[in-house]
């Protein structure tokens, strides 16, 4: 950098012991560096002013603030500074003031020896510490090459500056000269000042140097780019306008124009709601500025599909007549008296109350009972579309909420699709299977449904692909379950729950005979005249052939017994069959299913218990033995925990017991007792078992036999006390599929028989009961 001979005067003009400072903000001054300053301080001009009288020399000091303050501490500023002369100076108003500096030196505040009205302070003087050789050379090449760059991508930094660079001869100088041109902070560039040892010093800037064109470097590859898609959007453009003009003077029409004008005519006739119509506005402003080719073009028309397709504001009218509801579900189904009637309810209210909100309605029982087809025929009731979707192995959430638009090939979920498919926003809309719902990394459907299945929250349910509310509470959802355990307990808690039973064998036979029989024949070709069923063989296929709560395998054998008379017909062989009991082997083999509860049952130790299991209720057999042994208990049958419980606290009760049952007191130290539960391959649990448990125990060591049409449910204390059980209303119809005619429950239960249906509870007699002591004296033969 080269002096002008007043400038070398000043450079070695000794620097006086104490100096006038001056405060700078966001700048750090360098020795032989020139700086343009604009000071606005009244104490600040002050201090110039009398500088300029003098010796023209000042002290500078860097802010540790970024930002101008009217008072500066001694704390505020830093105690590192450079001296500096004051080269030019002129006023532009009484209290402003243009500098041009020139540092000087590096100094150090020792002390502060008055702090108005601006700061003086001792100083003592700083030199760099270097010696010159081949590092410090190749740190300098390699330091003026990096900066040269710099240069080169700074449009603010002239190019005559990289040759004043390359001049430099004083790597210290260079040193300062960088740093104080390129683009860093205020703490950064006081760190180079303050470091006095000259190869640490290049090294620092350099490292800033390296930082700041790496930053150049990316900037300068994003304008590149930015510019390029510029420059290719206006061309297209440009040709876009070309075109457009061309077409024009052919007397050609845009197809995208046309379509666009389809579209805002839907959305004006399409009286959307308010959010609805925005968002379809919006969209279709995009659509206008958009190329056909346009990959975005066709995510955007299919947005507006949706939009313009969903039936916002369209739905059906409700049937209000009662007596025609009621006998269309009569005519579809034979029996589901309380699930009938709470839609009969709903229309009750609905013809009084126009704004009542659609119920959520749970279908819950054992397979093949209905409950899919009921939601048909609830349908056909209302008069309204229906709609039903498998939720049974569904794992993602966005099989509800569908997906956002910003995945390819992204689609709405099922309610909206759904919906989209029924044209009305009140259809009745089944959710099958909910008990099924499974979850995983893609999230967790069942907390999706609480959105949907709830009449508080689903009038302004949210998609994730349309992103704007649609009112589902017009919607009637009906769920179907087996079980209600696996339902989450908030999910379950948001639907009303209508459970739905097995048949009896008197319901079967009737369902059998109107609407089985005729669909089965319908579908083998068969007509009324080809085949017929008596009463008797009707009964025979249900409790010789099936065992079940539900109706499907009674169809299943039905339609096997109908291809068998089809076959025959078909041969010439025979022109019409009356099925009944002694043909009806030919068509279905032996019977399947055979009584012999009596004879399991008549040998101590042996009790029948009611069972509920997912398929409805079922007998269970609860077998006990004794053999010599050291009094151990040995349980089988793949108990659960809840059930050996139950059988450890039968045998302690028997124990504590034994002298009024007439039992002897050593017999148990030496006699193992063995209590099994048939069929081994399937789990069992629960407490319903316990009374029946205890039974079989007592029955095994006292050698009585129980009755043979005798069955029992209920959990035992310790005390002997029966407590009450669920699934009453199953273990009920099993028992009376099983032709039991006496049955022993907890007295707690006798409520629960107000579902049991009265021909049933007429066949049946209910002991009802509080302690063993009375089961053992019902139950066994004395």
């Amino acid at each position: 950098m080269s002096q002008s001979p007043q400038d070398e005067a000043f450079a070695n003009e000794q620097i006086p012991e104490i100096l006038p400072i001056l405060p700078l903000f966001d700048v750090v001054m360098f020795p032989k560096m020139v700086l343009p300053l604009i000071v606005l301080q009244k104490e600040s001009i002050q201090l110039i002013d009398e500088a300029m009288s003098k010796n023209r020399i000042i002290g500078t000091v860097a802010s540790k603030f970024t930002d101008p303050k009217t008072e500066y501490t001694s704390n505020d500023l830093y105690t590192v500074g450079s001296s500096a002369v004051i080269l030019k100076m002129a006023k532009v108003e009484e209290d402003k003031a243009q500098l041009l500096l020139q540092g000087l030196k590096r100094f150090k505040i020792t002390d502060y020896t008055s702090d108005k009205p601006y700061f003086q302070a001792r100083v003592s003087a700083l030199d760099s510490l270097f010696t010159k050789d081949k590092e410090t050379e190749a740190l300098m090449a390699n330091l003026v090459n990096q900066y040269q760059r710099i240069v080169e991508l700074s449009p603010g930094l002239p190019p005559e500056i990289v040759s004043m660079a390359k001049s430099l001869e004083e790597p210290d100088i260079l040193a300062d000269m960088i740093t104080s041109t390129i683009n860093s902070t205020t703490p950064e560039k006081q760190g180079i000042l303050e470091t006095l040892d000259v190869k640490e010093r290049l090294n620092k800037v350099t490292k800033m140097v390296n930082y700041q064109l790496e930053i150049l470097e990316m900037g300068n590859k994003i304008q590149t780019q930015v510019k390029g898609d510029m420059d290719k959007q206006q061309r297209d453009y440009y040709l876009r306008q070309q075109l457009k003009a061309i077409r024009e003077e052919l007397g050609e029409t845009d197809d995208s124009n046309v379509e666009i004008e389809e579209y805002r005519t839907k959305i004006a006739e399409k009286n959307l709601p308010e959010m609805v119509q925005k968002e379809a506005e919006r969209e279709l402003g995009r659509l206008a500025r958009m190329h056909p080719s346009s990959a975005e073009y066709t995510v955007v028309l299919t947005y507006l599909d949706w939009l313009t397709e969903l039936p916002w504001n369209e739905g059906s009218e409700d049937n209000l007549d009662l007596t025609k509801a009621e006998k269309i579900l009569d005519a579809d189904h034979y029996g589901l008296d309380k699930a009938k009637k709470r839609i009969l309810e709903y229309l009750a209210v609905r013809k009084l109350n126009p704004d009542i909100k659609g119920p959520i309605l749970c279908l819950a029982g054992p397979p093949g009972t209905g409950k899919t087809s009921l939601g048909h025929s609830v349908a056909n009731a209302l008069g309204r579309k229906f709609i039903r979707i498998a939720l049974g192995g569904i794992r993602d959430e966005a099989e509800i909420r569908g997906h956002r638009r910003t995945y390819v090939g992204a689609l709405p979920g099922r309610i909206i699709q759904g919906i989209r498919r029924a044209g009305s926003n009140n259809p009745v809309f089944m959710l099958d299977e909910i008990d099924k719902v499974g979850s995983d990394f893609r999230g967790d459907p069942s907390s999706a449904l609480l959105e949907v299945l709830d009449p508080e929250q689903n009038f302004s349910f949210e998609d994730h692909y349309l992103d704007v509310p649609f009112d589902l509470s017009q919607v009637m959802f009906i769920t179907t379950a087996n079980i209600l355990d696996t339902i989450p307990p908030a999910l379950r808690d948001r639907m009303e729950v209508l459970r739905l039973a097995g048949y009896t064998l008197e319901e079967k036979s009737k369902i059998a005979s109107r609407y089985l029989i005729p669909r089965q024949r319908e579908a083998n070709g068969l007509k009324s005249e080809h085949i017929t069923f008596t009463k008797g063989a009707i009964n025979q296929i249900i409790s010789g052939y099936t065992r079940e709560a539900g109706l499907r395998n009674l169809e299943r054998e039905i339609g096997n017994v109908c291809r068998g008379v089809a076959a025959s017909i078909a041969k010439g062989e025979k022109e019409s069959v009356n099925i009944n009991t002694k043909n009806l082997s030919k068509y279905l083999g032996p019977v399947k299913i055979t009584n012999e509860l009596k004879k399991r049952v008549a040998t101590p130790g042996v009790i029948m218990g009611l069972a509920w299991t997912e398929a409805g209720g079922d007998i269970l057999f609860i077998e006990a033995t004794t053999m010599r042994g050291s009094g151990r208990l040995t349980l089988t049958g793949q108990l659960g925990d809840v059930m050996k419980e139950s059988a450890t606290a039968a045998l302690s009760y028997i124990r504590s017991n034994a002298v009024s049952l007439g039992i002897e007191d050593d017999y148990f130290q030496n006699h193992d007792i063995h209590i099994h539960v048939p069929a081994g391959a399937i789990p069992k649990d629960g407490p319903s078992a316990g009374v029946t448990m205890l039974t079989a125990i007592a029955s095994v060591l006292t050698g009585a036999t129980t009755h043979k049409d005798l069955a029992m449910t209920g959990e035992i204390t310790l005390r002997g006390q029966v407590m009450p059980v669920g699934g009453i209303k199953e273990k009920v119809l099993a028992a009376h599929r099983s032709g039991i005619k006496t049955i022993i429950m907890p007295a707690l239960c006798e409520k629960d028989l107000i579902d049991v249906p009265k021909k049933v509870k007429n066949a049946i007699k209910f002991h009802f009961v509080n302690n063993m002591k009375d089961v053992l004296k019902i139950a066994l033969n004395k």
